[in-house]
């Protein structure tokens, strides 16, 4: 059985609309998915890249970056919006996460709240109805956000995702050993986990 590790981080719309796929992906190729927060900003230090990428865009290529993203959410059929004030604070989210070990509905909702209803993932008011909505007491998950065990599991979540060579979300790896990263590469995902190409020729469309 083929392994797929799904790094991702909530300020990322790529790692959104790969997201929404990947799920899906594992089950066509009986693949084992395991989800793995990680700190983006922390892999964009590490690596020198900017924490804002749109701030040193040109005009025109930020708006390239835009039609694209909305591009492949068309293609995905799933909705994406830019919030205003874009990028978020994540890390409380991730914790909360963390805390409810990966549960992915958990994570859709972070992402639901943050690229399509356009709010603060690590607000409270998001992080209560993001965990109620997954069944999940926030009480009791937002009491553990702040602890120490927790903090340092993203910490070293973060450091090992650099250890890999992770340097952008969403960063699929296959076995333990194929990097893939960018939910344009998701084709090349699902080949080397066996499977069957099931979005089309998304180049054509």
């Amino acid at each position: 059985m083929k392994q797929l590790d799904f790094w991702f981080d909530y300020s990322c719309p790529y790692a959104y609309l790969g997201s929404t796929q990947v799920e899906a992906m594992a089950r066509r190729t009986g693949a084992t998915l395991t989800f793995c927060p990680m700190l983006l900003g922390g892999v964009f230090k590490a690596v020198d890249t900017p924490q804002n990428m749109m701030d040193v865009l040109s005009p025109s290529k930020a708006r390239h970056n835009l039609n694209d993203m909305l591009r492949w959410a068309e293609v995905f059929g799933v909705p994406l919006s830019m919030p205003e004030g874009h990028p978020f604070r994540t890390v409380e989210a991730l914790r909360a996460t963390l805390v409810t070990r990966c549960d992915p509905a958990v994570m859709h909702g972070f992402y639901r709240a943050y690229w399509i209803e356009g709010k603060r993932p690590s607000e409270p008011a998001t992080m209560r109805a993001v965990l109620s909505a997954a069944g999940h007491d926030p009480d009791a998950v937002l009491a553990r956000v702040q602890d120490s065990d927790v903090k340092d599991d993203l910490r070293r979540r973060t450091d090992e995702a650099i250890a890999l060579g992770i340097f952008g979300a969403p960063t699929f790896i296959v076995d333990h050993r194929h990097l893939y990263w960018g939910q344009d590469r998701i084709d090349f995902v699902a080949r080397a986990l066996g499977g069957i190409v099931a979005t089309g020729d998304v180049a054509a469309r």
